[in-house]
């Protein structure tokens, strides 16, 4: 969860820097993500406002980190995998999980867990058999100056 964390921070996105760590059955890392906008358009020329017109927010052009974790895997697959991720995955990422073959969501915080989109993500997770889990702190700590 700690590489999840730090994969957060990369993000632009002052209201929601969320943050994804995929590994393998025996925990080595196969790749990582955070919410960022599409590869090619500049962070600096695109909105990140949450009101506004809906061209003039970030919510039409945003690709969340779950998204991008499996997009930019380098690996062959992601069958049986695991995802750590520092927020609970939204209905779109986890049809995105479910087609990839991963097998486990351990999430940091369910902040929207009334809203319809992670209701319908919690019922298909169920009915395919992925499981999920908010993740218990291990009380560790790293402090890293950059």
């Amino acid at each position: 969860m700690g590489i999840a964390m730090l994969s957060a921070m990369r993000s632009k996105d002052d209201n929601s820097q969320v943050g994804t760590c995929i590994v393998s059955s025996d925990n080595k890392i196969l790749s990582l993500g955070y919410n960022g906008m599409p590869t090619g358009c500049d962070d600096n020329l695109m909105p990140w406002r949450r009101n506004g017109a809906p061209l003039d927010t970030k919510y039409m052009y945003v690709c969340h980190a779950e998204l991008n974790a499996i997009l930019n895997s380098p690996a062959p697959s992601l069958k049986g995998a695991k995802v750590y991720t520092t927020l609970f995955p939204c209905n779109e990422c986890t049809k995105a999980i479910i087609q990839s073959g991963i097998k486990e969501v351990i999430y940091l915080s369910d902040k929207y867990a009334d809203s319809d989109n992670n209701i319908a993500a919690r019922k298909m997770f169920d009915m395919v058999g992925i499981s999920y889990r908010k993740y218990i702190p291990s009380g560790n700590s790293v402090t890293i100056e950059l």
